[in-house]
């Protein structure tokens, strides 16, 4: 049985399992093929010759491009294998339980997808990657990443293979490519000129803020929940989203192993893996003493983001832009029918609306959302509205039965409120009423944004 993923393009975050015929372990080993062995003995690189995409003035130009060659690839497997294995704290010196085959081919495009193949035998597995020899480099980095990954998490394994959740290789992926992309991917010369290959390379400076990019992503984007992080869409995970995704899973991964053992718990977690079914059981298990309880994951994720957002609120928005952002987090989104038959109509209610006719579990699940919103929102917002931020947050917290001894101070410079009980519906309508009036007449001194050349 083989087990199949697709890293890259659309289907990315899907793994595909079923037989395949003898056919596909030829096609990744030709016998006319010269092999590149790495310097462990563990990655086997086979090509069939250079491709013609390499050559085009747009791939040259293109920095984020990875053009692979045999002995490259082999080095640059070998150091992404050693530079993850710092991050998670495995000893390098470990023995690898099974190969990895990289077959490398032509290029036919310069968006082609990655395939790995992992293959089961009686002794363990092996693992099978079919990349083409000019690729973007995040593309590159995730599926190594990936592979080398599944390699550790089933070397005990038996005839059920790991999973490995998405966010754990991307997290992963993106802090090796914020921290050493130069040093760890090796690529051959882009083009000539006077007579001399020359390549254009993005540089990593040491010392620099490793989540500086996702930083700059997640100013203006919040940051995925982790119940968005374990269910990604292709879009998400091709970046099609903005980085959003990738930003916010190096985030997560960060955040993990700054915890008290935290890399041991993701090793456990991985070698734990194919004893399960799925991966949020090993994670659960793995992360137990910090996370007792499913929901607390998502708690402890909502705090971080908050914090990551006091620590790095970026600039101030404008008192109109300001206006506009408060007035969406206060909207909700809904879709109704007037009749049975009638097609759906959008609209948009007021949080007392939801309060009002809601049903207790969907109006957690709103009202929690608009409460996250409104905290990250509130370090970013002009004077005028920051106070009122503050106002809508406070009454939300009051309503769920939330303690405030968790969120952080306000940016004003105020005390967070104490613990309270969860208040009545009434009581907390009559308090958002009260917020709309002064927003209204907040609103009516601010002028809109105007814009000059």
């Amino acid at each position: 049985m083989f087990r199949k993923r697709c890293l890259g393009g659309l289907g990315c975050a899907v793994a595909l399992f079923g037989a395949f015929g003898g056919n596909a372990p030829a096609q990744l080993s030709l016998p006319d093929v010269n092999l590149t062995r790495s310097v462990s003995g563990q990655f086997v690189v086979t090509y069939t010759g250079p491709g013609p995409v390499g050559s085009p003035p747009a791939a040259a130009a293109r920095a984020d491009l990875v053009r692979l060659a045999p002995a490259l690839l082999a080095v640059s497997a070998e150091r992404i294998k050693q530079t993850l294995w710092r991050e998670l704290g495995v000893d390098s010196a470990a023995p690898w339980r099974g190969k990895i085959f990289l077959a490398m081919h032509p290029a036919r495009s310069l968006d082609e997808n990655v395939t790995v193949f992992s293959e089961h035998f009686v002794n363990g597995w092996d693992y099978h990657v079919a990349l083409p020899d000019v690729l973007p480099r995040t593309r590159f980095v995730r599926a190594m990443t990936s592979v080398v990954l599944l390699e550790f998490a089933n070397r005990n394994a038996g005839g059920q293979s790991a999973e490995i959740p998405a966010w754990l290789t991307d997290g992963l992926s993106q802090q090796l490519l914020a921290t050493g992309a130069v040093e760890i991917v090796l690529s051959s010369p882009a083009r000539a000129r006077d007579g001399l290959m020359e390549s254009r390379m993005i540089a990593t400076e040491h010392g620099m803020d490793p989540l500086a990019r996702a930083r700059e992503v997640l100013l203006d984007h919040p940051a995925l929940t982790f119940e968005q992080l374990s269910w990604p869409t292709d879009a998400q995970v091709s970046g099609a989203d903005g980085g959003v995704y990738r930003a916010s899973a190096q985030l997560f991964i960060n955040e993990l192993l700054k915890l008290k053992n935290g890399p041991a718990h993701l090793r456990t977690m991985l070698q734990a893996s194919p004893d399960y079914f799925n991966w949020q059981t090993a994670f659960q298990n793995a992360f137990r003493a910090d996370f007792a309880q499913p929901l607390d994951v998502e708690k402890w994720w909502a705090l971080q983001v908050i914090d990551f957002a006091a620590h790095n609120p970026g600039p101030t928005w404008t008192p109109a832009a300001s206006r506009e952002k408060l007035d969406q987090i206060l909207s909700v989104a809904v879709d109704f029918r007037t009749t049975s038959n009638a097609l759906p109509v959008h609209a948009e209610v007021s949080l007392q609306a939801v309060i009002r006719n809601f049903d207790s579990a969907r109006q957690m699940t709103i009202l929690q959302t608009k409460l996250r919103d409104l905290e990250l929102a509130q370090f970013r917002m002009a004077r005028p509205l920051a106070a009122l931020t503050a106002g809508y947050r406070a009454a939300l917290v009051d309503y769920l039965g939330q303690s405030q001894e968790i969120v952080p101070a306000s940016p004003l410079g105020k005390h967070p409120l104490a613990a309270s009980q969860k208040t009545g519906a009434g009581d907390t309508l009559k308090k958002l009423d009260a917020l709309d009036a002064q927003r209204r007449a907040v609103e009516s001194t601010i002028q809109p944004d105007i814009w000059r050349p």
